[in-house]
This record gives C-alpha cells, structure tokens and sequence, in this order.
C-alpha cells in the first residue's frame, strides 16, 4: 500500500535448500519421430515407481499398443475426453501412493491434442455468441460457411483452463513428461517472411517457459536438447545440444533427480485475491455503515405497527405481498420486540399479528373466489354469505356460522376497509308535497343509470387478474419450450387450479425463468420480469418481441 512502510503481519525468512524440484519435461517433435516410443522406455527407470499414462486425443492412440515393449512399466488412466474429467484424472494420480518409497512418475501424451480441444471449445462458444447477438438484434444467423471471429477474452478463458491443467502437474511430487507436436514453418524477421525455415511448438505459446527440460527429436535416435534449467550439468544457456545417448532415465539423472526435493517449491500467483480484498472492504464499509444507519432509524410503536398493518390489509392490489414487504422492511426481530393491541384479536407481537392478518388475506381471497365461481356458474342459490368483517342481517344471523375472527384493528376503531367492497347509497324517500303543488305537472326526471352492484365489479376483476395469470402461464410455458398442459400439469390434476394456487405456482418459476433470460443475455427483459407485479396484464405485449426474434422451432 502506498505510504505504508511497517508489515502487515509477521514474516520469516529462510535458507535455500539447494534440492531441485521433480522435473517437468516437454517431448517434442514432428509426427513419427518416436516421442511416445521413448516415453514408454523412460517407465523402465528404475528412479521412478509406477507411470501413470494419461492419453489424451484419439488421433494415435499408441499406449496399449506400446505396452508390449519389454520391461515397461504403466498404467493407462481413463477419462471420457473432457476438459473437466481430464483434470479429475489428475487428481486421482497425485493421490496414489508411491511404490516402493519411489515416486510415480505421469506421461501426458499429448498436450498439443488439449491445447486444440480448449482451442475448438472458445471456437464454439464463440460461434454461439455471434448466433445469439444475430438474434438480438434481428440480423441473419451466420452460417457454418460463415467465419466467426474469437474475441481475445475467450482466448484468455483458454489460457486460464490451459493454466489450470499445468497447475495440477505442478502438484505431483515426481517427473512429468508432456509429449507435443512440432512442426515446421516459416521464419520471419521483422514481421515477414524469409525464406528460412524453424520448428514450433504447436501448444499454448509458453509451455517452454514452463517445463524444466526441453528435448526435440527431428527422428528416431536423433535427439537435441534445446533448453535445460539444471546445475547438474555443464550446458551453456541458449546452446543447442545434441544429445547422443538420450534416454528419460539419463535424461533424470543428469538433472539431479536422485536428490530431487520431495514437493515442487514453488509459490503460486493468485490473481483472484484482488476480487476477495475487494469484497473484504466492500463489507467492512458495509459494517461501519449498519449501525448508523440503524441510529438513524426511526423507532416503530405498536399503535404505528397497528395501523402499517391494518394499510397494508386493505391494499386492492395484494393485501398478502404488502404484508410480506413490512416483515421484511423491518425484520422479524424487531417485529417481535413490538407489542401490538387491537379490539379483536387481543394483544400480541407485531409479527404474530402480521401472520395472523396473511391468513385472514389468504381466508378472504378464497371466499371471493368461491363467490366468483359461483356466480359465473349461474346457478340460482340462497343469499350470498357476506365476507369476514361484514355485518349479518338479522334475519339470517341463525342461520350463518361465525367462523373467523375479524381482522385486527386498533382499540375503539372500526375495522380495516374491504377494499372490494362500496357503501350501499343511502335511503332515499320521496318529498312530502303539500296540496297546493299538487295540481303541478312536474316533467319526469331522467333514470339514472343503475349501478354495477360490487358483486358484478367484484367478479369482473377477478376475471382480468385470472386472465392476466393464463397469459403469464402462457409465456412461462413458451420459455421453457413446452405447452400449457405441460407447465400446468402438477397442479392441474383435480381439474382448473384454484386463481390463488395458479399465482403462487407462477410465483415460484419466475427466479429460473428469469435467470434463464439473463444467461441468453436479455438482462432488460429479465430486469421487467423481476420487477413486474404479481399480477401483470401487459405480460405478453413485452415478451412480443423475445418470442418474434426467437428461431423458429422454439416458437
């Protein structure tokens, strides 16, 4: 950090051990020259315990075939050709234990085969891209004749998987050979080409950088040795070195390999700790910002906590979310610390009093239900049951059970409005008129218009909001490409599901359906979605445009 001089915390310093660590050597050369025949001899060392071949790439498939060789000593470990599975299978050779207190040594054969396979992934996931971006934007898809372009962040995630890979060799405490292809290209000399020719490495461009040893073979029997970093042999830095008895055992041993360290000293970069610090302190402002803010918070009384709940039960729209908002704007644990007490339900906590009032919510929706498919049924009954918290005529008070308790209100208060519900008009009679008005001829007033009675009102919006959720069950059932039946079919078994049942289904598949939006990258429809009320009745008109750029078989 700039202008501190003192350390963060206590350090050590120690002495060099001098031990090299278990070397990593890279085979290369062209096709045929016999890198795999040489690795299968080097498994008859008898400095190492058993090898563990890993194949990777179907193109050569030589290690059953070598297993004949006399004298060698390996084991193929399988894996089902993913990038994944191939590290795993790494993982399990650095847990296997040594033979007879020698260390086992891993053939990777070959890294060029891995370096094309993360080569073709970016590829495709980059074709991918551009198909998505066409669609977007309502241009043609490209075609499979059509070239696309890997942008540089997808060729870095190939580094990074590519790192990973070397990471996990880094880790095994005894010799590794990677075996790669070599080819032969043109040489150029400030930026063009000469009619010279050199040898490449066809792998992620600093594997040399990485390994401790690099041995070419131009052909069978004829092996250089083009990089080394060892003191146990005199070998100038920089110099091509013919290397006329080559072999993987002559090769450890020059290198010291009989004094080799137990473990890779070796101290790994970690780019990622700049994102943890980064987080660290984000949180830390956090925590200092909390309790002044929770200083600065004004303090709730049960009369307020009364009457939030009593506004919030009366909400048109939905009585039960609003609910669920004031538990979760102020937190159960304080809502329990609040004492509460209304007319009909006594004295109790705030969120006591919360959960009782969702359930009376939950009781009065049903019922406005129940009346809704009554009426739509035209069935000709009885007089309806008047709602919680409406009054019973007294002629058919015997007859009505009194099974639920009002809702809560505040002492020596009427209780909370049913926002469904309007005042009756008040009763009107007719003017006393006197003998002398009585030969007038008074034109007859106009009819007023007879008045939608709240039971018709009533079942008009609960017909819009069932309608509003068909065509979101319609929209989610197309996102998750499969029918209405098919997205209904768990609650639709006893027949129509309840409008109630239908909300809360929609409620719970809206978080997937909205991540799915946001993996395809329409981050502002997901956006809407998450926002969007319970009930939405403009759902379809704003997936419109998502459902007409869709292909046409996820129509």
């Amino acid at each position: 950090m700039p202008g501190i001089t003192t350390p963060l915390r206590e350090r050590t310093s120690r002495k060099p051990t001098g031990l090299p660590n278990p070397p990593m050597i890279l085979l290369c050369g062209p096709e045929k020259c016999g890198k795999s025949y040489e690795a299968a001899l080097g498994t008859t060392s008898d400095l190492v315990g058993m090898t563990y071949w890993l194949e990777i790439g179907g193109s050569e498939g030589t290690a059953d075939y070598y297993g004949r060789i006399p004298g060698v000593r390996y084991e193929i470990v399988e894996h089902d050709g993913t990038y994944q599975d191939i590290c795993d299978a790494v993982r399990w050779i650095l847990r296997q234990p040594r033979i007879d207190g020698k260390p086992n040594m891993i053939v990777v054969d070959n890294g060029t085969n891995l370096w094309d396979m993360l080569s073709d992934e970016q590829a495709l996931f980059a074709r991918r891209r551009a198909v998505r971006k066409a669609q977007e934007n309502r241009r043609r898809v490209p075609s499979l004749d059509d070239p696309v372009v890997v942008d540089a962040d997808l060729w870095n995630r190939a580094k990074d998987r590519w790192g990973e890979f070397l990471w996990l060799l880094r880790r095994h405490s005894g010799p590794v050979v990677m075996i790669a292809r070599q080819e032969i290209v043109t040489a150029f000399e400030n930026d063009k080409p000469t009619r010279n020719t050199t040898r490449k490495i066809k792998a992620e461009k600093n594997l040399p950088a990485a390994v401790d040893a690099i041995v070419e073979l131009h052909s069978l029997g004829e092996a250089y040795l083009t990089g080394v970093r060892t003191l146990h042999w005199e070998v100038k830095p920089g110099e091509t070195v013919r290397f006329d008895d080559f072999s993987i055992d002559t090769l450890l041993r020059r290198l010291g390999f009989h004094e080799a360290a137990t473990t890779r000293q070796v101290t790994e970069n970690r780019p990622e700790a700049y994102l943890d610090e980064q987080q660290a302190q984000q949180q830390s402002q956090q925590q200092r910002e909390r309790p002044q803010q929770q200083r600065n918070a004004p303090a709730l009384t049960g009369d307020q906590a009364v009457e939030l709940i009593r506004k919030a039960l009366a909400d048109e729209t939905d009585p039960e979310m609003c609910l669920q908002g004031l538990r979760e704007e102020w937190g159960i644990r304080t809502l329990r610390q609040i004492r509460t007490h209304t007319q009909q339900w006594g004295a109790m906590s705030a969120d006591d009093l919360i959960s009782r009032s969702i359930a009376y919510a939950k009781e009065r929706a049903e019922w406005k239900r129940q009346q809704a498919a009554q009426q739509q049924k035209e069935q000709p009954t009885g007089p309806a049951t008047p709602p919680p918290g409406q009054a019973v005529p007294e002629e058919a008070r015997e007859h009505q059970a009194h099974t639920e308790p009002d809702p809560p209100a505040e002492d020596d208060t009427p209780p909370p409005p049913d926002p469904q519900a309007e005042e009756p008009p008040p009763n009107e009679s007719p003017e006393d008129t006197s003998a002398a008005e009585e030969p007038q001829v008074v034109p007859p007033a106009p009819t007023p218009p007879a008045a939608t009675p709240p039971a018709a009102r009533q079942n008009r919006k609960a017909a819009l909001a069932l309608k509003a959720l068909h065509a979101e069950a319609d929209v989610q059932a197309r996102l998750r490409m499969m029918t209405v039946g098919e997205h209904l079919g768990p609650i639709s078994e006893a027949g129509d599901p309840p409008m109630t049942v239908l909300r809360d289904y929609l409620q719970q598949h809206r978080p997937e359906l909205i991540e799915q939006l946001e993996r395809e990258g329409h981050a502002e429809l997901a956006a809407y979605y998450r926002s969007a009320p319970t009930v939405e009745p403009q759902i379809q008109e704003k997936f419109a445009a998502y459902f007409e750029g869709a292909p046409a078989g996820q129509k």
